[in-house]
């Protein structure tokens, strides 16, 4: 009998010898992190925790190394990284252009859209996107976003004098701009049943993914696609397929019906764009390019879920915490209405673009709330070859995590990190910061496409609520309590209560 025991011993010794102190172990473990339990190394520590528990554990990481720490958990290497001058040296070149192997989490939602892409398929897609964000598209696209901002203040008039959860206000804003604006789609009573069922199934998927990211064995497919888990993503999906599918499908009608030309007449920074007056969607440039052959059925879907999701689920986010910001900081938007009056002055048109451009201090103001509460808190890269990090090399094959949130509050960069304010971003406090300091949407050559459209559609928006309403506070700031999402989310509802502004 004891002669087993020492041969069991021995056997799950050898694992554990084998799984943490290989060579790629041993280098991994020369970077500060939390002690490694028994063969499983750093995974018990994750496993078990809610999506509270594990935003709460990373901020405790946070503070707890400065700068860098590692995570291993075999055959996981993890490298997390919230400094800049680290920070520039993954995301400023294409030499770690790969997005990590988290990110095919998102594959059966996403497929190979544009934010999972890699190479010569990433280069093709965005080449292929690019003049949707062009200067003249972008005026084009902000005369709907006036049209929507309008609409977001009329709807909030039926919220006046009670608290409101401002997180379901503001997602059918931004999914209705994106719909819009992007796709050709304006939304109606008629798909209300639809786009409801689309919201609810991103956050019905948000804990599927949750539970992939924090369980090993999950990261295999062989294993994942045989769990339950799999099975039950799988009406959520088909509600977000169903959706984007029909969208797509209503926009070819349109543009076979009304005779859309591209390519006409055209020069190379417009490409595919149809420069006449009839407004443009980006789905028109993957249709465009499905003409030229460029990319298919398949290929058109994988675009239009991507930006489907980015383009409505992050600006929500945004716009919630600015306005969370904003209800618990009277003087700050009292200085923004101010700055409205001057620029608007007794008229009661929608400001436009050229207005919306002259509000400094209400960029300031967004800008800090990005600062504080980063819709896109995360982004992660594979490390395809050996890197130096913070003096340590660290081995190719590694997962390389960018914790945008714990970068925004870091002390050295940001005095008072967690104070809210908006001084921070005027030109003169700008100078001198690092350029990697602050990356809400997110920075080189893989930086946020739709970035200059998520700012005029939250400049708009806030604007436009704050013309017309003030904003009192419900929810505090230190009420937040953050969950593990691919998305920032609050774990209960934003409320804020909407008043009349008076003259």
């Amino acid at each position: 009998m004891f002669v087993y025991l020492i041969f069991i011993a021995s056997f799950f010794l050898l694992i554990h010898l084998a799984f943490n102190y290989n060579s790629k172990a041993v280098m991994m473990n020369k970077v500060p992190g939390p002690k490694l339990s028994f063969i499983l190394g750093n995974a018990p520590e994750i496993m078990m925790l809610s999506s509270v528990e594990l935003m709460k554990l990373a901020r405790k990481f946070a503070s707890r190394w400065d700068g860098i720490y590692r995570i291993w958990a075999f055959p996981l290497s993890i490298i997390n990284i919230y400094n800049p001058d680290d920070v520039e040296v993954i995301v400023s070149t294409t030499k770690h252009n790969e997005k990590s192997s988290v990110y095919k989490f998102l594959k059966p939602w996403l497929g190979d859209g544009l934010l999972i892409s890699k190479g010569e398929k990433w280069q093709q897609r965005r080449k292929i996107l690019t003049p949707a964000f062009h200067f003249n598209i972008l005026r084009q696209f902000s005369v709907i976003i006036e049209e929507n901002s309008q609409r977001l203040v009329e709807s909030l008039e039926k919220c006046v004098g009670k608290p409101t959860d401002i997180v379901p206000v503001v997602s059918e804003y931004t999914l209705n701009s994106i719909c819009e604006t992007s796709m050709g789609t304006q939304l109606s009573d008629k798909t209300e049943d639809a786009w409801k069922a689309y919201k609810d199934a991103i956050y019905e998927l948000g804990p599927y993914f949750f539970q992939r990211f924090t369980r090993v064995y999950l990261y295999f497919d062989i294993i994942f696609y045989l769990t339950s888990l799999w099975r039950k993503m799988k009406k959520p999906l088909k509600s977000l397929h169903g959706f984007t599918s029909t969208v797509i499908k209503e926009r070819k009608i349109y543009v076979e019906q009304n005779g859309v030309k591209f390519g006409e007449d055209v020069n190379d920074d417009d490409l595919y764009i149809y420069k006449k007056r009839r407004k443009t969607a980006m789905l028109d440039l993957l249709i465009a390019a499905q003409k030229d052959g460029e990319i298919d059925d398949h290929g058109i879907q994988e675009e239009v879920d991507t930006f489907m999701f980015e383009g409505h689920d992050t600006t929500a986010s945004g716009l919630t915490f600015c306005f969370m910001l904003l209800a618990n900081h009277r003087a700050v938007q009292d200085k923004i209405v101010e700055e409205i009056n001057d620029t608007m002055g007794d008229s009661t048109r929608r400001a436009n673009l050229e207005d919306l451009s002259k509000m400094k201090y209400l960029e300031c103001c967004i800008k800090e709330s990005l600062r504080l509460y980063p819709p896109v808190h995360f982004i992660s890269r594979n490390l395809n070859e050996s890197v130096v990090l913070s003096n340590y090399e660290i081995p190719a094959g590694s997962f390389c995590h960018i914790h945008i949130f714990d970068l925004h509050r870091r002390a050295d960069i940001y005095e008072d990190p967690l104070v809210y304010d908006p001084d921070r971003f005027s030109q003169e406090n700008s100078k001198g910061r690092h350029p990697y300091a602050y990356i809400p949407f997110s920075a080189g050559p893989r930086n946020c496409i739709g970035q200059k459209f998520a700012m005029i559609e939250m400049k708009s928006a806030v604007a436009e609520v704050l013309r017309k309403y003030e904003l009192v506070p419900v929810t505090r700031p230190s009420e937040i309590e953050l969950i593990a999402d691919i998305i920032l989310r609050h774990s209960g509802p934003v409320e804020i209560t909407f008043n009349k502004r008076t003259k």
